[in-house]
C-alpha cells in the first residue's frame, strides 16, 4: 500500500506542492459528500444487571457431614457425588423424591480431618462411564507432619462405587502443616488431570519452581511413560525436567506445573463453554481474589482480575461461570461466594478492561429460602448450567433460584431495535448515518468476511493522539458484520457507553436473513458448514482490552489505505476521507505510515508478516497486556526488542527440541508459529477462533525462514 501525503480540508484548496512537472497534484478525493448525521446508533447508558436469589432446600431429606464439593459424573446427570471432608464420598439419585445415600468411597481410616484438611476433592475421568477411574485430593499424617496426596482409584461394578484397595498414588506431596492445602481437582478441556495445591503456610514455596506447593499443577494420568505415574504435557512450562518426587525438584524445576504463584487453590473451574480457568485465591489478610489463569502464569505477580477486602469477607468460595437459562444478564458471569461473610455474587465487565462485583446477597445477609446466612464451602453445576451451593455448618444442599432485579438493560434484544443497522435491506447498515471503514490488515475471524462501519455521535470527534492510536467519544457505536459463504452470521457493536465505559455485544442472525438477536453469555453454533463463536461480553474485552485502547484496528496506520465508499460510489483514502468530513482532532497531515495488506505480495515480506502479528496478536502481546508472555509484537518495535527474536519460551516449549519463540530460519523450532497452526489448548489467539488462518500460517512461516541471527541483533 503506497503511503501518500494527507492534507486537512481547510488547507487542500490552498496549498500547492509543484511536481517535476511544475503542475500541482490533484488535492485528495474525499469518499464521503459530508460527514453523515447520526442520531441513532449511539451507545446507550450502559446495562446495570441486578440479580437476587432465592435458595430453595434441595434433596431436602439428605444431610451431610462437612460437604466440600458437589458433582456429577460426565455424561450422566441420574445422580450426585458429594465429598465429605472427614473421608466420605455419597452419591445420591438426582431425584428430590428419593430420600437416600450410599458410600460411593469410604477413606475416614486414611485422611487427617483438620480445619482445611481431609478429603478435598473428586474428578471423574472424562471416560468413568467405560473404564470407571476417578481420582481424589486428601490429606494424610506423615510422621511427624502431613501428606497431600492426588490417588487414582477404580470402580469394580461399572461405577456404583470405588474399591478402596484399587488405589494408586498418583502423586503426593509433602506438608509442614495441614492449613492452606489446596484440594482441587479436575480434568480440564483438554483431558488432563489439573490438581491444585496450596503454599501449607510456606508462602514463599509460592513462586519456587522447585516444589509443588503453591502451584497448580497439570499431568496426563493416561500416560505413564517408562513406568512413570503420569506424563508430562509438552507444552508445561518446566516439561523438560524430571518428575518431582514428594513434591520438590532433586534439580531444575518440577515439570508438573501449569501456573505458580498461589495461596490455597481450593475451589476452582472452567468454564464450560470458553475452557477458561476460574481461580479464587484468599491473600490474607488484605483481599480475596480472582483470577483467570493462563499457562506459565505467575500469580503471585499478576494482578487479579477482580478483588474484595475484609469488609466483604474472608474466605472466597469459587463457583462456575454461569451458563443456566434463569435470567439471561448473568449468563456468561463468574458466580462466587463467600464463606465467613455469606457473600453471593457475580462479576461483570466494567467497560474499561476489569471487572466489577454486583452482591446477589449481600455480606450478613439471609438469602430468601435459607434459615441464616449461608457458609458456601462449594457450588455443584448441573448439566443444564444450573448452580447448587453447599451449606457447610448445616450439612445442605441449595438450589440457587435467580430473579432478575430492577436493573436497566439498555441495549435491545433485537439488532433493528438498536438504530445501527436496517435489516429490512438484507442486514445493510442505515447508510446516511454511519461511516464505513476498513483495516490495511484485519484480525483472522475463521475465514469469514468482514463490513465495518463507525457510529459517530452528532458533534463529536475522533481525538488523534501521536501515538496514531485513535480515542473515541463517549456515545461511540462500532459496527460489525461477518458473513460465511455469502450470509450473515453475526453483527457485533462495541458501544462506548456515556460513562466512558466500552462494552461489547454480539446478535445472531436467523435463517431468513431478516433479523439478529442478541446473545448474552455467548454461544457456538454451526453456521456455514462450521462451528461459530458467538463471544461472551467478557470475551469481547480479553481482545478489546486497556492495553489495546479498546478500538482496536482503529488507528492512523490501519486506515491509511484506500477504501470504496458505497454512498457515492468513489474509492479513496480513508484518512483523505475523514480529515475532509472534519471528523479528526486534529486532521492528520504530513506523510503518516501504513501498514500493508499481508496478502499483498507486492510488499516486503518483512513488513507484511509484522503487519498480520500486529492485527492478530498485539492487542495482547504488549506492555500491561493481558499475557504472562512477555513480548511487544507491535508494528513499530524493532524485531529484536520485542523479546521473541532468538529467545526462549517462558510458557512451555509444545515438545519443540531447542525451541524459540521465533528461530530464525527455523520456523519447525519457533513456538509462535506452533501456536498459531492449532487450536487445542495451546493454540492462539486464546479465544473466539476454532480454525487456524492457513494463509497467515505461510506467510509467518515464509517470513521465519528468511530471518537470519543477525535479525536479531
Amino acid at each position: 500500500m503506497a503511503w501518500r501525503m494527507i492534507l486537512p480540508a481547510v488547507a487542500m484548496a490552498a496549498l500547492w506542492a509543484c511536481s517535476e512537472s511544475g503542475q500541482p497534484p490533484p488535492p485528495p478525493v474525499s469518499g464521503l459528500d459530508a460527514r453523515p448525521v447520526n442520531s441513532s446508533c449511539v451507545a446507550p447508558e450502559r446495562d446495570f444487571i441486578t440479580a437476587t436469589v432465592t435458595t430453595p432446600a434441595a434433596f431436602p431429606a439428605l444431610v451431610f457431614d462437612g460437604p466440600v464439593a458437589m458433582l456429577q459424573a460426565p455424561g450422566d446427570a441420574s445422580r450426585w457425588f458429594v465429598v465429605e471432608q472427614g473421608g466420605r464420598i455419597r452419591t445420591f439419585a438426582n431425584d428430590d423424591a428419593v430420600p437416600a445415600t450410599s458410600d460411593f468411597l469410604d477413606l475416614q481410616a486414611r485422611v487427617h480431618l483438620g480445619v482445611e484438611s481431609g478429603l478435598l476433592g473428586l474428578a471423574f475421568h472424562p471416560d468413568f462411564a467405560s473404564n470407571g477411574r476417578a481420582y481424589v485430593n486428601y490429606v494424610t499424617e506423615a510422621g511427624a507432619g502431613f501428606r497431600f496426596v492426588a490417588a487414582e482409584f477404580s470402580s469394580p461394578d461399572g461405577g456404583l462405587t470405588l474399591d478402596p484397595g484399587s488405589e494408586r498414588v498418583v502423586l503426593s506431596v509433602v506438608l509442614e502443616s495441614a492449613s492452606r492445602v489446596g484440594g482441587g481437582i479436575a480434568f480440564g478441556p483438554d483431558r488432563l488431570l489439573y490438581i491444585g495445591v496450596g503454599d501449607g503456610d510456606a508462602a514463599d514455596s509460592a513462586q519456587d519452581p522447585a516444589t509443588l506447593l503453591g502451584k497448580m499443577l497439570r499431568i496426563d494420568v493416561d500416560s505413564q511413560p517408562n513406568g512413570a505415574p503420569y506424563g508430562i504435557p509438552a507444552d508445561n512450562p518446566f516439561a523438560d525436567d524430571e518428575l518431582c518426587e514428594e513434591g520438590l525438584a532433586e534439580s531444575g524445576s518440577c515439570p508438573e506445573i501449569f501456573a505458580l504463584g498461589f495461596h490455597d487453590p481450593r475451589r476452582w473451574s472452567f468454564d464450560r463453554v470458553t475452557g477458561a480457568l476460574w481461580v479464587p485465591e484468599p491473600r490474607e489478610p488484605a483481599a480475596e481474589e480472582i483470577h483467570v489463569v493462563e499457562l506459565g502464569g505467575n500469580y503471585a505477580l499478576i494482578d487479579p482480575i477482580a478483588a474484595y477486602g475484609p469488609q466483604s469477607g474472608d474466605a472466597i468460595t469459587g463457583g462456575f461461570v454461569y451458563r443456566g437459562s434463569q435470567v439471561a444478564a448473568l449468563r456468561g458471569r463468574y458466580v462466587f461466594a463467600d464463606f465467613g461473610s455469606g457473600l453471593l455474587g457475580s462479576l461483570a465487565p466494567d467497560g474499561g478492561g476489569g471487572f466489577l462485583i454486583e452482591q446477589i446477597v449481600r455480606p450478613g445477609a439471609t438469602p430468601a429460602g435459607a434459615p441464616g446466612p449461608l457458609e458456601v464451602s462449594a457450588f455443584g453445576q448441573d448439566a443444564g448450567g444450573e448452580l447448587y451451593v453447599l451449606d457447610y455448618g448445616r450439612g445442605a444442599i441449595r438450589r440457587l433460584a435467580f430473579i432478575a432485579g430492577d436493573g436497566s438493560d439498555n441495549v435491545p434484544d433485537l439488532l433493528s431495535e438498536t438504530g445501527c443497522i436496517d435489516t429490512a435491506e438484507a442486514g445493510a447498515p442505515e447508510l446516511d448515518s454511519l461511516i464505513p471503514y476498513g483495516l490495511n490488515a484485519a484480525f483472522w475471524s475463521d475465514g469469514a468476511a468482514k463490513d465495518r462501519w463507525l457510529g459517530l455521535p452528532e458533534g463529536q470527534n475522533i481525538t488523534v493522539p501521536d501515538n496514531g492510536d485513535w480515542d473515541f467519544p463517549n456515545g461511540t457505536v462500532l459496527v460489525k458484520h461477518f458473513h460465511l459463504n455469502d450470509r450473515l452470521a453475526e453483527t457485533r457493536l462495541f458501544m462506548r457507553h456515556p460513562d466512558g465505559g466500552w462494552a461489547g455485544y454480539t446478535y445472531r442472525w436467523n435463517e431468513a436473513q431478516t433479523e439478529a438477536t442478541r446473545v448474552r453469555g455467548g454461544l457456538v453454533a454451526p453456521v456455514g458448514g462450521q462451528d461459530w463463536i458467538y463471544p461472551s461480553e467478557a470475551d469481547c474485552m480479553f481482545c478489546h482490552n486497556k492495553a489495546s485502547g479498546y478500538s482496536l484496528g482503529l488507528e492512523t496506520a490501519q486506515l491509511n489505505g484506500e477504501h470504496h465508499y458505497p454512498q457515492t460510489g468513489i474509492t479513496t483514502n480513508q484518512i483523505a476521507t475523514l480529515n475532509a468530513i472534519e471528523a479528526l482532532t486534529p486532521p492528520i497531515t504530513g506523510d503518516p505510515p501504513a501498514y500493508p495488506d499481508p496478502a499483498d505480495q507486492s510488499q516486503p515480506l518483512e513488513a507484511r508478516a509484522r503487519s498480520y502479528l500486529h492485527a492478530n496478536c498485539s492487542f495482547c502481546h504488549r506492555p500491561g497486556g493481558p499475557t504472562p508472555a512477555q513480548m511487544d509484537l507491535r508494528h513499530e518495535i524493532p524485531l529484536e526488542a520485542t523479546g521473541a527474536c532468538d529467545a526462549p519460551p517462558t510458557l512451555g516449549d509444545l515438545g519443540i527440541p531447542d525451541a524459540r519463540i521465533i528461530a530464525p530460519g527455523d520456523p519447525d523450532r519457533s513456538e509462535l508459529l506452533s501456536r498459531m497452526s492449532r487450536r487445542d489448548f495451546a493454540g492462539m489467539p486464546p479465544v473466539a477462533s476454532r480454525l487456524p488462518d492457513p494463509a497467515g500460517v505461510a506467510l509467518i512461516r515464509a517470513w521465519i525462514e528468511s530471518l537470519t541471527p543477525d535479525s536479531c541483533r
